[in-house]
């Protein structure tokens, strides 16, 4: 009696051929290949967070993204603008100056005070009482002076506050009997003074009298700065580090997963084996007589993929740098002393 032969104890007279090992075609691999629009959907939730933070830090945020971002000019093309009637938003730097000033306890010379009493409410300080005192005033730089329209600052004031901190019960008459005497409260002083440089933004615009003036504009506010503007920028940002990073980190996991999911939507199909078996490619030789290798596969949409990707990844890394950007030590070389 002879002995089975090693092909008939793999195959056997009733089992046929023997047949590839790994999954059957058309089934899933062992990982399986996650869907494109879920990622899209986690990138979108990611970058609805993002922006979630950001609308918690306030319209100040906005000021000191403008700070570094509007282009500078000289006084004298700030006015050339406003009699051209372009209307453009622009930085200008220059000199304070003023014929209607006043002076404070410490006998400054001012053009602008605002005094706020604020209390604590839900964790955040909020404005009990404000007191605006501005009177007219120009920014100089050599022999040309535009007049800044001093009325219409509001959260575009920068400059370094004059703080005490107490409760309410402090504050005596100057708060409504309604309000708790064991609140916390805060007094805050911010003071423009005549003797100063600053940095205005705005849009040049002739007043009703045909004088040049600086104002806000364009769905941008008037701004005023009498600090550098990196100095500005921090103490815009003061508490509000960890959020602004929190949201950069969420920018940048959006933007990761939505190249994910763009890149398994673009990419062609074929890139995820079904299993690790042969598959019979359509054609023979990727070569044509008597040429070189040519090309197999969809390359558009690859070389489109890989293009929106590196656009992708650069718009989100300025945007990461943008939002966790810190002062810098070094001061503004357009600044004029």
């Amino acid at each position: 009696m002879s002995r089975p032969s090693a092909s008939d104890l793999v195959a056997g007279p009733d089992r046929g051929p023997p047949r590839p090992s790994g999954p059957a075609p058309g089934s899933r691999a062992i990982i399986p290949a996650v869907d494109a629009l879920v990622i899209f959907i986690a990138g979108f939730v990611a970058l609805a967070g993002a922006a979630a933070i950001a609308g918690t830090l306030g319209p100040r945020q906005r000021v000191g993204r403008l700070l570094t971002a509007a282009p500078r000019v000289t006084v004298a093309e700030a006015i050339e603008l406003a009699r051209a009637g372009r209307s453009a938003y622009v930085r200008i730097d220059g000199r304070i100056d003023s014929e209607a000033e006043f002076e404070d306890a410490d006998h400054r010379p001012l053009v602008l005070r605002r005094t706020r009493i604020q209390t604590m409410r839900d964790g955040r300080w909020a404005d009990l009482e404000v007191a605006h005192e501005v009177v007219p005033f120009e920014i100089h730089e050599g022999l040309d002076a535009i007049a800044v329209d001093g009325e219409s600052i509001g959260d575009g004031l920068v400059v370094i506050p004059r703080e005490s901190v107490g409760v309410v019960g402090d504050l005596g008459d100057r708060v409504p009997d309604d309000v708790p005497d064991d609140l916390p409260a805060r007094f805050v002083v911010e003071l423009v003074s005549s003797v100063e440089h600053a940095i205005a933004l705005g849009v040049p615009v002739l007043d009703p009298t045909g004088r040049p003036r600086l104002g806000p504009g364009r769905g941008r506010p008037l701004i005023l700065s009498t600090l550098e503007p990196a100095e500005a920028i921090r103490i815009i940002g003061g508490g509000s580090a960890g959020r602004t990073r929190l949201a950069g980190v969420l920018v940048v996991v959006a933007g990761l997963l939505l190249i994910l999911g763009l890149a398994l939507f673009l990419l062609p199909g074929d890139a995820l084996a079904a299993s690790p078996a042969p598959t019979a490619v359509g054609g023979s030789d990727t070569r044509s007589a008597g040429e070189g290798p040519g090309f197999v596969g969809a390359l558009a949409p690859a070389f489109l993929a890989v293009i929106g990707i590196a656009g992708l990844t650069v718009g989100l890394t300025l945007a990461y740098v943008r939002l966790t950007r810190g002062p810098s030590r070094q001061a503004d070389p357009t600044r004029r002393r």
